[in-house]
């Protein structure tokens, strides 16, 4: 289990005197939160190059649009961070709760979208509720597992775990939606490391969905039982001439835009692969991909090294969180953010499985960019609490 010792509750105010909320503000990490400013800036600033000919007539249609995502994504961090993570520790199942019914409205209110119940029309925006069940999500599981904190190395608290993930993970499965259903089941495997289950647990756990995944890819078709619908099937294979949606076409298209960007990009005029549309999705599934040909391998360095910086003080508040609570949650948020980066990145470039899953701050989608503010937000309420509560604890 992860050595986070319990400190006093914190004070409502500063050793100064100061209001709470100031002492609160002055122990942000502020570097955390420059980071995420600098990749909504600099996602902003991708999308109206990648989008500029999708509109005709209007060249910062998207842009604007994601603009309108991130200021409501800006105030979901604001939130976030006032809210005291005690309230969703004690009041997980309220959250669980909300996650199902996120997963279950989109079956009544979403329209179907080439084959996909996934988005509900707002007007202004397109919302989808999985992306905002991904921070509900580890924050519920993460409060079931805590409040079990001595009773983690047992089989029946950790298969109740995996039944409670299960269910959220199989409505978004069904959307169908494998790509964020995966996300899901990397966050609850991190959650489950996070709170101390022992290797061995785990090793029969990975050992467990290592059985699943071939006899859902291979035995289970090999008798007639098909899981998975074909072209799910040739993401996950990395099998593109059995996809008839044209996954060969997809990937070509992307590793030729990949590598003809060079060391500094043909430009967003010249990147005849996104603006001529040779790229499918270029805005949404391929976005690094028309990056790294208009803006070429330092464009591509730059946002990585931002998503790094992420990462790294995420983890970072893990290591000052003030109970067991925040350090599993802050765990299961880093890791599926970088899950998310990596397949992403490495789906436009034909390492990684072409699964949907955006690319952080970055692919044009109102939905993911409020929920990886509003995950920043609760890394940044769990560092600062954690830093009073260290704090009012010191002798």
């Amino acid at each position: 289990m992860i050595d986070v010792a319990e400190r006093p509750r914190i004070r409502p105010a500063g050793s100064r005197g100061e209001p709470a909320i100031v002492a609160l503000a002055r122990r942000l990490d502020w570097i955390l939160l420059l980071a995420a400013f600098a990749l909504v800036g600099y996602g902003l600033w991708v999308v109206s190059g990648i989008t500029r000919f999708d509109v005709p007539g209007d060249e910062g249609y998207y842009v604007v649009r994601q603009g309108i995502a991130a200021a409501l994504g800006l105030a979901g961090l604001v939130v976030a961070v006032l809210v005291p993570m005690d309230l969703a520790r004690r009041y997980w199942r309220v959250l669980y709760a909300a996650t199902l019914a996120l997963m279950v409205v989109v079956f009544l209110a979403a329209e179907t979208i080439r084959g996909s119940k996934r988005w509900i029309d707002l007007g202004f925006i397109q919302f989808q509720p999985s992306e905002l069940g991904k921070v509900l999500f580890v924050l519920a599981i993460g409060g079931f597992l805590v409040e079990r904190a001595g009773r983690v190395t047992r089989w029946r608290t950790i298969g109740t775990a995996l039944a409670l993930g299960a269910a959220p993970i199989l409505l978004v499965f069904v959307q169908p939606d494998l790509g964020t259903a995966l996300v899901y089941g990397m966050a609850l495997l991190a959650v489950l490391f996070f709170v101390g289950v022992r290797w061995r647990h785990l090793a029969v756990l990975v050992a467990l969905g290592a059985v699943g995944l071939v006899s859902v890819l291979w035995l289970l078709p090999g008798i007639g039982v098909q899981v998975l619908k074909p072209y799910q099937t040739a993401r996950l294979t990395l099998d593109p001439d059995s996809d008839p949606g044209g996954l060969t076409y997809n990937l070509d298209q992307s590793i030729t835009a990949v590598g003809s960007g060079g060391l500094t990009g043909r430009g967003v005029v010249d990147a005849t692969q996104t603006r001529l549309d040779y790229l499918p999705e270029h805005a949404t599934d391929f976005a690094f991909a028309s990056l790294a040909e208009q803006r070429g391998f330092v464009g591509c360095a730059i946002l990585l090294l931002l998503y790094l910086l992420v990462v790294w003080r995420g983890l970072r508040v893990l290591t000052v969180a003030g109970d067991l609570y925040g350090a599993v949650v802050a765990g299961g948020l880093v890791f599926a953010f970088l899950f998310q980066v990596f397949v992403n990145v490495g789906m436009t470039m034909g390492v990684a499985p072409v699964t949907g899953i955006p690319l952080p701050f970055v692919t044009v989608g109102g939905s993911s960019m409020v929920a990886n503010l509003l995950m920043v937000g609760v890394l940044l309420s769990i560092h600062a609490r954690g830093q009073l509560a260290g704090r009012s604890s010191a002798p």
